[in-house]
Order: structure tokens, then C-alpha cells, then sequence
């Protein structure tokens, strides 16, 4: 890992890149991009997930005293969240009616849906334009459905995307949240000693789940790669130089900004 505390800004010219630590798991197929910019540079590549998942048991969800039958129609927003729900469903052995609603952010998740229910005798809503998108959907659906909102517990609560809650609160749905699974940072202590050229994140949670185990990091000469607006947005705002972005204009994939960065840097 780079050495510990905060940002120590310099004019010298950057040092060669030759280790890069992915905060990512790596990836099934041992041939990919990122084994292919390691050949081309001959540079160290390592994977570590800087975040994780917890499975919440169907006794501890029961906690929560909600329970699915209760409502009419479901809000869906990643794979995640319906593999999560139809297991506590399957643990606390409740199946849900055929009449259920489910109403998903995008065609990918509606689709998943098949893997865990009669897709064609459901009804099943999703964004499909920009006229159709989930918040239209939800509010023709108002009057008529009690709605449930499967999600993640998170870490730091200004890591939740609130805006479907937010938007159910102000329109006056008659809605209930209930946490699924939890999203937790990875434990990171044992990289205390190792240090790498450079970090790459993905999302602000990465970068939080970075601090928490080493409150005190320094940047020193460690490069720092962001994915996404609102991951390079955490990156400054924690007070760390980005030196590397993605997607830009030259470059869609991290791989191709990395690439881009190591050509200047190290040829």
C-alpha cells in the first residue's frame, strides 16, 4: 500500500509504474485486459476487492417486521437485490403471489427476474425510454400498489443512492424500505507494508473503504486511478491527486486510460 497519512503534493517527475493494485476481484477469465497491459509493460497487476457483501439471514430480516406478502408490488434496481430477496423469500419459505408487480430499472434486471419467477404470468415494468422510465412507471402505479424497496445497508450513509426513497417519500407512495443485504469494507490490514505505483477505484465506496483501514494514508508518489464521475469527485475530496480518470474522450475503459498513462509514463 502507499505509505500512511495525507496528500503530499510534488513537482518531481513520476516515477515508473511497475505495480498496480486493482480494488476490484479479478477477474474468471485469465486472460483479459489487464493481464494483457501486465505483458505489454511488464509491470505487476494484483486484485483485491475493497468492498464486499454480507448476506442478512431471514431470521434477522425478520427483525425488520415487514414482510414481502404484504405488498403488492416490488421495486428492483440490480441483480443483486433480486438474488438477495428471493433467497430470504426461499429461507423464510414465502412464495411470492402471481399477481406481485415488480418493477425494475432496466431491461437487464426485468430479464434476471426469469431465473426466480414465472416471467411470462407476472407483471413485470421497466424503464424502456425516456418516456417510460421507473419513476413514470411507479407513479401510474400509485393509487393502486403498496410498494416494497429491497436494498443494501451500507457502510457510511452517504454511500446509498437515496433517490428512489426520496422520491416515494415526497410523491406520498405507500411504501417500506427493507435491507436485504449489507455492503461492508474488506478487511485491508494485511497490505499495510505492501506498497504499490498505483491504486485503481471504482467507486467512492473503494476509496472510503481505503481510509477506513488506514486513516492515516499518505499519497506520496502512490498514482490514483478513478472510474466515474462521483468515484474521481471522492478521490478530491478526500484530498488525494487523480492522475489517472476514465472514461475520457481518448480512453471508455480503465484499462484504455491506464494504457494511455503507462505509453507517457514508461516507454
Amino acid at each position: 500500500m502507499a505509505e500512511l497519512t495525507k496528500t503530499v503534493k510534488t513537482q518531481m517527475k513520476p516515477r515508473e509504474v511497475k505495480s498496480i493494485l486493482i480494488s476490484q476481484p479479478e477477474p474468471v477469465n485469465p486472460k483479459n485486459q489487464y493481464t494483457e497491459l501486465a505483458e505489454k509493460y511488464g509491470i505487476k497487476i494484483d486484485f483485491r476487492k475493497f468492498i464486499q457483501l454480507e448476506s442478512i439471514s431471514g431470521k434477522e430480516f425478520r427483525k425488520a417486521k415487514i414482510s414481502p406478502l404484504d405488498f403488492s408490488a416490488i421495486i428492483f434496481t440490480s441483480k443483486t437485490a433480486i438474488q438477495h430477496f428471493f433467497r430470504i423469500c426461499t429461507e423464510l419459505r414465502i412464495t411470492m403471489p402471481p399477481e406481485t408487480k415488480y418493477f425494475c430499472s432496466s431491461e437487464a434486471v426485468a430479464l434476471y427476474l426469469q431465473k426466480f419467477i414465472e416471467f411470462r404470468k407476472r407483471k413485470v415494468f421497466y424503464k424502456k425510454d425516456a418516456k417510460h422510465t421507473l419513476f413514470t412507471l411507479l407513479e401510474k402505479n400509485k393509487s393502486s400498489e403498496r410498494f416494497l424497496y429491497p436494498c443494501a445497508a451500507y457502510p457510511f450513509e452517504e454511500a446509498k443512492n437515496n433517490e428512489i426513497p426520496n422520491f416515494l417519500k415526497e410523491k406520498g407512495f405507500d411504501y417500506a424500505e427493507s435491507t436485504i443485504y449489507k455492503i461492508v469494507c474488506s478487511d485491508l490490514s494485511d497490505l499495510e507494508e505492501i506498497f504499490y505505483d498505483m491504486i485503481v477505484f471504482f467507486t467512492p465506496l473503494g476509496i472510503q473503504s481505503l481510509f477506513k483501514n488506514f486513516p492515516d494514508f499518505k499519497q506520496n508518489h502512490t498514482r490514483i486511478a478513478a472510474f466515474g464521475q462521483t468515484t474521481a469527485k471522492a478521490v478530491l475530496d478526500h484530498d488525494l491527486n487523480l492522475d489517472v480518470k476514465a472514461p475520457s474522450p481518448e480512453a471508455k475503459s480503465m484499462t484504455g486510460a491506464i494504457d494511455l498513462y503507462l505509453k507517457q509514463l514508461n516507454s
